[in-house]
This record gives C-alpha cells, structure tokens and sequence, in this order.
C-alpha cells in the first residue's frame, strides 16, 4: 500500500468496518443460541464453554501474529485470504454433528479474524486523510466493534428463535465473499517492495500461548470442578507471558518494539479498551443469563432487552467523533466509562424490569460508543509504520477485557447469588463490581489537566512531527 490515501475511500471504509463488526460479532453471537446448540448436538450444558470461548481463544491469542502477516505479505491480501478461512470455518460448524465439530469452525473463524481485523484497521488509516476524515472513520470503526459485542446477543437470539443456529454459520459464507468482492474493489492493492520483517516466530507463540492460556483459564475457574485446572492454565498463562517479555526484548523483529511500547497515547488507547469491554461484555452476559436462565425469557426476549443497547453504541460513537474535535480524548475515554458505570449500577435495583433493564444497558451503550472511540484514536495515534501492531495491541486487550471481565464476574456471581437458574438471587454485588472498575477508571482518565483538544490533534500526524521536532505531542506530554 503506498500514500495515505487511493481508491475509493468511503466504500473502502464502509467495507473495512463491516470486517471489524463480522468478526467481532462471532465473539458473543452464539450466547443466546447455546442452549438451543446444545439441545440439537444431544450435547451436556458443560460443554458450552467449549463453543463460546472456542472463537475467543484464536482471536485474541493471535492477534499480534495477524498483524505481522500484514506487515510482511500486505494487509489487503491477509484480509482476502482471511475471509476465506472464515468461510471454511463457517462451513464446518453449520455442518457439524458433534460439539468438537462446532468448536473446530469456531476455532478456524477465530484464527482468520485475528489476521484480518489489525489489518483491516490498518487500512483504514491509511486510506483516510488524516484529520475529520480519520475521525469519521475512527468513530465509524469503534462503532462497529462495540455493536457488534453486543449485537451478537441480539443476532444469536433472533436467528435462533426464528430459523436454526445453524444459519447463524450458513449466512457468514455469502457475507464473507461479498465483503471480499467489495474490498477487491474498493481497496486498493498492496503494492511496492515490502521491507523484509520476521514473523517472530518465537514470541508469537509464546505471546499466542500466554493468551490463549489466559482466556481458557479464566473460562475454566468459572466452571464447577474447573477450579485447578484453571488455575494452573493462568500460571502457565503468567510464566509464557514472563517469556514472552525476555524473548520479544532481544529478538531483532519484536513484536512489540520500543517506537510502540513508549507511546503513551497508546498505552492509554490499550487501557481504555481493555476497561471499555470488561464493564460491559461481562454485564451484559450476566443481564442475558439472569434473563434467561432464572426469569425463563426466550432468546428473542433477551435479545430485545438488548437491543437499546446496540442502538447506543452508534449514538454514543457519532457523539464522539463530533467531540474529538474540541475534548481531549482522555476526557472522552473518562466520559465514556462514568456512563459505563452508571448504566451497570442502575440495573442493581430492579433487575427484573422490563424497561429499567433496557434503559440501564442503553445508558451503557452509549459509554462505550463514547469512550471507544477515542480509545482507539489514542491507541492508533502512532507512525503510520506501527499502526498495524498498535491495532494487534489495542484489539488483544478488548478481547482480554471480555474474557477477564465475564470471569471474574461470573465468580462473583456464582459466589454471592449462586449459579444462574430459576428462583435464584440477581448477581447485584457482581454488577456493583463492575460498576466500581469503570467509575475507577473514568477517574484515572479524567485526571488530565485541561479537558481541551489541542487543534490538530488526534490522527492529524502532529505525533510524528512533533517527534521529529524533538518534542512529543500534546496529549502524550499530558499523558
């Protein structure tokens, strides 16, 4: 890809988003169906886990690795043969007669997405003008990732209730080749000699497994009888991680250099994504069981309750590429977050409303369009050179933040309400929990000296001249 800017910008965008929001929705799509999944594979109700975190597991513990595919082949090509690993994947899971079947498409979608969603990212940065342009299409990325998390629930539960789950993986096969058509088309093609970058190989896997550790562990403390086995996967998850560090430290193509660890724009964007889904993808979880499972709503039910939700986060995300022309995006990451806060506090008093429930989550909604948006406009504000590792970064900790953040409140609730089924208390203390995480950080982030934008801020390129210069930009002398 040569120049910042070529082919068909708008459609490209449209197309790159739709990446972002297919590949995020396979996270949370099969929540709302498991139950059905499980009943139609004559399978047991444990090995659900297997499928939802199946897909989570590939996607977030290759991420890194997706991104330096895209560095070293091109980002445009990785995409394309992405999408046909998805199709594929796809395949296997509609066709599938036994729960390992199902679990082995999830696990090939989630290999492709974590290849083709840095990339996509990447793209996008570069065939934007940098300034209101990149803002509009930053918002736009944001938007379709946080939807897509919740929208997942949403989709789950309508195509099951109406159709099969099966469908669900059917129609991902003409989605993809037509996303591939569009992105042939508007895209435009890797071109010029590409600088010759190791893949790493072996602080990809070490970071591969020490992700992959971390998500199946902090699945597997949350079962009953998984607690050792657990625990041992999260140890094994610390001491890959420890390896990782050395390893990455003297390789001569880290995965994670100095230009981009030293950014504190991006350290920012990275913290703001991981607290951004682990206040809400694990709320919303606890809302879709407590529904389900102890107020006996169907999965159409659930997913209407959700739906403000989804419809939010666009609001929220527009909002915000209007306000990062005047806030800072610290303060709007900080904004976000009290929003967050706020909607998962509302729904400890009447959980069981129809209306106070969806209210509390489109207040929720609305935070985590607000705040990731400016999230990733921190976490993308680096040398055009690094955009595509900075996007592995920020993408791995929004999924860590799901992972992390169902977990733990999944223990608490099990803990103080007891496993969600019918008679059973509403997981108020966990929600309190996660209420509390997103108003600590709305305060970290909120402890900037002046809540303005500095003109020609984010994405406009002032990082790299100012670096130039000697000096760094404003909102990492801040920072």
């Amino acid at each position: 890809m040569t120049g910042e800017r070529g082919g068909r910008p708008g459609v490209a965008v449209t197309s790159l988003c739709l990446i972002q929001f297919v590949d995020v929705l396979g996270v949370t799509v099969v929540i709302t169906a498991l139950p059905a999944m499980l009943a139609g594979l004559h399978a047991p109700a444990s090995f659900g886990s297997l499928i939802a975190t199946g897909y989570a597991m590939f996607f977030g513990g290759l991420l890194m690795l997706g991104a330096r595919l895209g560095d070293r082949f091109g980002h445009r090509r990785t995409i394309m043969l992405s999408l046909a690993v998805f199709a594929a994947g796809a395949i296997v899971a509609a066709t599938a007669q036994s729960v390992l079947a199902v679990t082995a498409g999830r696990c090939l979608q989630g290999a492709s997405a974590a290849a083709a969603v840095p990339c996509a990212l990447r793209l996008l940065t570069t065939v934007t003008a940098a300034g209101p342009a990149r803002h509009r299409a930053i918002a736009a990325w944001s938007a379709a990732g946080a939807m897509a998390g919740a929208s997942g629930f949403v989709v789950g539960g309508i195509v099951t209730e109406v159709a099969s789950w099966r469908f669900i993986f059917w129609a991902y096969v003409p989605l993809a080749a037509a996303l591939a058509a569009v992105i042939g088309y508007s895209v435009p093609p890797d071109t010029g000699r590409r600088p010759v970058r190791s893949l790493n190989l072996a602080g990809s896997a070490l970071c591969t497994g020490a992700v992959m550790a971390l998500v199946v562990g902090t699945t597997l403390v949350t079962r009953p009888g998984g607690g050792l086995a657990g625990g041992l996967l999260l140890a094994a998850s610390a001491v890959l991680g420890a390896g990782f560090v050395v390893t990455d430290r003297h390789a001569a193509a880290p995965l994670l250099p100095s230009a981009v660890t030293g950014s504190a724009a991006l350290r920012q964007g990275t913290l703001g994504s991981l607290l951004n889904t682990a206040t809400t993808s694990s709320a919303v979880t606890l809302v879709t069981l407590y529904l389900q499972n102890t107020l006996g709503r169907s999965p159409l039910e659930a997913a209407a309750t959700l739906l403000p939700f989804s419809l939010c986060v666009v609001a929220g995300s527009v909002l915000a590429a209007r306000l990062q022309q005047r806030l800072r995006p610290q303060w709007l990451v900080a904004a976000g977050l009290a929003a967050i806060a706020a909607g998962d506090a509302a729904l400890i008093p009447a959980p069981g409303s129809r209306w106070m429930v969806p209210a509390c989550m489109a207040v929720a909604g609305a935070g985590i369009g607000l705040s990731s948006v400016a999230a990733t406009s921190l976490g993308t504000d680096v040398d055009p050179a690094w955009r595509g590792s900075a996007s592995g970064i920020i993408n791995t900790a929004a999924q860590l933040g799901t992972a992390v953040g169902i977990a733990v409140l999944l223990l608490i609730a099990a803990a103080t309400s007891g496993p969600p089924a019918a008679g059973t208390a509403p997981p108020r203390v966990a929600w309190a929990v996660a209420a509390v995480i997103a108003a600590s950080g709305a305060a970290r982030f909120a402890a900037g000296r002046s809540p303005l934008a500095m003109v020609g801020g984010m994405g406009s390129g002032v990082g790299r001249a100012g670096t130039k210069a000697g000096r760094l930009p404003d909102h990492e002398r801040r920072g």
